[in-house]
């Protein structure tokens, strides 16, 4: 893989190029923020979840994201449908199985979608990631109590089986398909303070696949920025709420060349 650093910063480019169509079926709790976010970074966000719109959004989409954050059975109904539309006219989909491990519904829903539309990639903390693996791990709410080091073997697994990306977000990302390995670091420990940061880093991944085949590049890229982004807003932020604010500036902010110069990308 030629400089992941620069390719990453030509797909940022590309995303405010392009300004892809990024369609969230989502969770009460994010809906305005992640859209706030693809609205900060270039992209443009449509929020839909009615089973009778679904064919019609996919269709004018460019990468669809599904979150499993508050499931109901009309919305589980509606994110198999969605999947499956994406999975037939070969547009990338994201995954974020918030909280699967906590429940058997969220576990079952998660493992549903996995297994039977197969997203281009999976974005979950290490235990929602182990949740879906034969390891079977529980969550505490929607938080990890496991770390992105204990299931980076699971994860490779998990990406061979289903022949997609998955990706350990923390304290330190992991990024694989299941043969090549990418490690990202930075960020700020205020991401944990805020509610919605997965569900961000999901959509955000959804864009960088957009606009880009190799879903293991796009999804490694997506978290680097983020991370570069978290960094930025983090030096100027005073608390949580004052860090949410500076995020979206930097997202807006943040130029490719300053990203290509900031990103901490390894290949494993």
């Amino acid at each position: 893989m030629r400089n992941l650093a620069q390719r990453a910063g030509d797909l940022l480019n590309s995303i405010r190029e392009s300004r892809p169509v990024i369609h969230s079926i989502t969770n009460f709790v994010v809906m305005n923020s992640t859209a706030n976010v693809l609205l900060a970074m270039g992209a443009a966000p449509i929020m839909a979840h009615a089973l009778e719109e679904i064919d019609h959004i996919s269709a004018i989409s460019n990468a669809l994201v599904i979150n499993i954050g508050t499931l109901s059975k009309p919305w589980i109904e509606s994110m198999n449908f969605a999947a499956r539309l994406a999975r037939i006219a070969g547009k990338p989909f994201v995954l974020d199985p918030v909280g699967s491990g906590a429940t058997k519904l969220r576990t079952d829903t998660a493992c549903e979608i996995a297994r039977f539309s197969t997203p281009t990639a999976i974005r979950g903390n290490a235990s929602e990631i182990l949740s879906l693996s034969h390891f079977g791990a529980q969550t505490r709410g929607v938080d990890s109590i496991n770390t992105t080091e204990e299931a980076m073997e699971e994860a490779k697994l998990l990406a061979k089986s289903l022949k997609n990306v998955i990706a350990v977000t923390g304290v330190k990302d992991y990024i694989t398909d299941g043969t090549r390995d990418i490690i990202i670091t930075g960020g700020s420990p205020l991401m944990a303070r805020v509610t919605g940061t997965g569900c961000a880093a999901s959509v955000i991944v959804a864009a960088f696949l957009a606009v880009e085949k190799d879903a293991l590049v796009a999804t490694a890229s997506a978290l680097a920025f983020f991370k570069v982004v978290a960094e930025k807003a983090a030096i100027q932020a005073q608390g949580p709420g004052s860090f949410w604010i500076h995020v979206l500036d930097e997202l807006h902010n943040v130029t490719p060349e300053e990203f290509q110069l900031k990103a901490r990308i390894e290949v494993a």
